[in-house]
């Protein structure tokens, strides 16, 4: 989902650049040295700021020449300037209307964004749902998006994996290594994914945004080398119908976040390895789409990070200013 983010910071730079023209419209239209057009009869126009008549002339400063003009009065097609000029008007009215709109809807926007967590300083999440590595990669604190990768069956037909519903099968994801990696060994993920009002739980204190959230809907595994492949989970069943399941599942918690997100982090540091965010359907299954990762302190850097903002640097003292 990293391209919506990188959409996203786009249209904001669109959107301000939008106002910033729309503003300078507004501004113009209204300033005393607007330019219009006195149209003639002949079809033809002269570009004015202003004009005035005098008897039969025509008195102009032409925007053009910048220097004042006169042309005789008859050779002016009045009703068609007057249209024109009440055409420019509404326009102006109406670039003036949206440019005021369009600096509301910046304003509540930037609200909005000011109450979304802040994973670290200059660093927040987005607005869109998605899963999220918080990682830091030379020091630098940086989000990560986490695609979601499907899992395969290794006998039978794909879908939720359900007790009693399989005999001996192996969820796996291809290749040896996520594409996503974590330089740390204590990675926080942020999940945002619009879940339903059912499947979230109530906090232990709804007055604390930070309260632990009682369900283990996502949790995190430890996936099983194979050649080529990582195992995510092995499901048996004997001939008596009992039904295993070996997944190496890690301690987590998970706390409620402003604006939908979930927060989720390993209850202590994760050795060197590969591992997925999984989602739980029920006490019984879990999903087959997870979000796998690896940690490794020496991997390169992950692709597309999303890093903190820069901070404008203060204006440099003067000579003169230093020691006062």
């Amino acid at each position: 989902m990293f391209p919506k983010v990188v959409a996203h910071r786009m249209q904001a730079c669109l959107f301000a650049a939008a106002v910033a023209a729309l503003l300078a419209i507004s501004a113009h239209s209204s300033a005393q040295d607007h330019a219009q057009r006195l149209i003639l009869k002949d079809g033809s126009y002269q570009l004015v700021t202003k004009y005035e008549v005098i008897g039969e002339r025509v008195r102009y400063f032409s925007a053009e020449r910048d220097e004042w003009e006169e042309l005789p009065k008859s050779l002016v097609d009045w009703p068609a300037t007057e249209k024109n000029e009440a055409e420019q008007h509404e326009q102006d009215r109406a670039a003036a209307e949206s440019a005021v709109k369009l600096e509301k809807q910046i304003e509540n926007e930037n609200a909005a964004a000011a109450k979304l967590p802040e994973v670290a300083p200059g660093l927040r999440l987005p607005s869109d749902s998605g899963v999220f590595l918080l990682d830091n990669f030379k020091s630098q604190p940086q989000l990560i998006e986490v695609a979601e990768a499907e899992g395969d069956i290794s006998q039978g037909s794909k879908g939720n994996i359900f007790r009693g519903a399989l005999a001996k099968q192996a969820v796996e994801l291809p290749g040896d290594h996520a594409k996503v990696q974590s330089h740390v060994d204590l990675p926080s993920f942020y999940l945002n994914l619009e879940l339903p009002p059912a499947a979230a739980a109530p906090q232990q204190n709804p007055q604390s945004p930070e309260a632990v959230v009682p369900f283990d809907r996502f949790r995190i595994i430890r996936t099983q080398p194979k050649p080529g492949k990582r195992v995510l989970a092995n499901v048996t069943r004997n001939v008596s119908g009992k039904v295993s399941q070996e997944q190496h599942f890690e301690k987590t918690t998970i706390t409620r976040l402003n604006g939908g997100w979930l927060k989720l982090t390993p209850a202590a540091s994760l050795a060197p390895g590969e591992y997925a965010v999984v989602e739980m359907v029920d006490k019984e299954g879990m999903n087959l789409y997870v979000w796998d990762f690896g940690i490794n302190p020496n991997a390169p850097a992950n692709a597309n990070p999303w890093k903190p903002e820069a901070k404008e640097a203060p204006p440099a003292k003067k000579p003169n200013d230093q020691g006062r």
